[in-house]
């Protein structure tokens, strides 16, 4: 850093970013001009991310100072939500005209167009990524213009889930629906041994397993139940829990959505964790692969011959499913998807190992990493994985011809 300007961190703190710059303009008209003005910005959302993905020795721009919008229209069954929203802020403001989203992550805290950008999800068999209920994406480009890509379009497709790489997202409109009430309920032990995957995950509208792989068995199954459309669950698998429980051992259920059967909002049941408590203060590492789902049986059966590798340096694993959509960067493009999320210790030496191995044992599955998470997978062998790779890069070139918004994680992923 700077002029003084105090370091800025990820989310976990493993990576401090190298930006000469740290700003947070207050009006459109000054973002417009900083960006023309710069040689090279990356936007910060909420931080929530692993690695360098929004790093940059350029300026690292936050949208946090400017005005927050979030315009409902009940009529059309949308709302545009300006670029630094957060998840929580957004979902009270939909619930509170009776309509809501399809989806959520398991976290409130994280911001709408970051999550958006790095193809971020919440869990159902027929629910898409966060990024499919996007329409409309609103741009700042390398030259301060206004640019607004639309569903139907012929770039549309790749301007959603794209790594901050196309300009700064000034906003977003996303599809809702109406307003649904859900129940939550929790099942502990359920063994790994004979799982029937489709039906375990096909027992309600989002379903996530948990474990610590120190036996082969899923610890907790969190079921959550649309109970405007879907009947109390049948979950013979395993048993259900007595009290409130949290997903990584040890941990307070406080901090987690209400469990045991009792109905709320959906913006209360989706996410595993209250809006009003931070989950954890960054005591940790993620990485997330995702792969097809067709696949799910083996590659838990491939993850339990290393389960003595993985627990000493896991705190928490979480498999979900994921339906497939057309973003041309999503892990997600394309097919059903099942994804594996690890939550690590913090402890970037102790895990990369494991991480190699990871990546290793799931190759031939070709598992997709999370973009704002933990990996080590080689920029070629990724670049394979995405068979619209060199159409994203075309349209980056075309939006951002002064390549203001590249990075060197991005360039790694274009081959630039």
């Amino acid at each position: 850093m700077s002029d003084g300007i105090p370091a800025v961190t990820n989310w976990a703190g493993n990576v401090t970013f190298a930006a000469q710059k740290v700003t947070a303009p207050g009006s459109l008209g000054a973002l417009r001009e900083l960006v023309a003005a710069s040689r090279r910005v990356r936007v910060l959302g909420s931080g929530h991310s692993f690695n360098e993905i929004a790093d940059t020795e350029g300026v690292l721009l936050s949208l946090a100072a400017l005005p927050a919008g979030i315009d409902v229209d009940t009529a059309a069954r949308t709302v545009r939500v300006t670029g630094g929203v957060r998840y929580a802020q957004l979902a009270q403001e939909v619930h509170a005209h009776g309509l809501a989203l399809h989806n959520m992550a398991s976290l409130p805290h994280i911001s709408v167009a970051g999550s958006v950008a790095t193809g971020t999800h919440g869990s159902g068999r027929a629910n898409g990524s966060l990024a499919s209920a996007v329409r409309e994406v609103e741009l700042v480009t390398h030259d301060g213009a206004m640019r607004t890509l639309r569903r139907g379009e012929e770039r549309f497709d790749g301007a959603v889930v794209s790594l901050g790489a196309l300009g700064v997202v000034l906003a977003l409109t996303l599809d809702l629906e109406p307003a649904y009430p859900m129940r939550q309920h929790v099942y502990t032990g359920l063994p790994l041994a004979d799982l029937d995957f489709a039906a375990v995950t096909g027992a309600a509208y989002s379903v996530s397993l948990f474990t610590d792989w120190r036996a082969p068995r899923f610890n907790q199954v969190w079921v959550k139940q649309r109970t405007d459309r879907e009947a109390a669950p049948d979950f013979p698998w395993a048993a259900p829990a007595t009290e409130p429980l949290h997903p990584v051992p040890g941990m307070p259920a406080g901090n987690c959505t209400p469990q045991l059967g009792e109905e709320g909002p959906w913006h209360e049941r989706l996410p595993h964790f209250r809006a009003q408590f931070m989950p954890s203060s960054g005591a940790e590492l993620q990485s997330e692969y995702l792969l097809p789902r067709e696949h799910a049986g083996a590659a838990l059966q491939v993850l339990d011959t290393i389960r003595e590798t993985l627990a000493p340096v896991l705190q928490i694993c979480e498999v979900r499913t994921v339906a497939a959509d057309a973003q041309w960067l999503s892990p997600a493009y394309r097919r059903d998807t099942v994804a594996l999320h690890f939550t690590w210790v913090k402890d970037t030496a102790a895990v990369l190992p494991v991480v190699r191995l990871l990546e290793d044992r799931l190759a031939p599955f070709e598992a997709r990493p999370h973009w704002g998470k933990v990996f080590t997978t080689a920029p070629d062998v990724l670049r394979a994985r995405y068979p619209r790779i060199a159409d994203f890069a075309a349209l980056a070139e075309a939006l951002d011809p002064s390549h203001t918004f590249r990075n060197p994680f991005v360039d790694r992923v274009l081959g630039a």
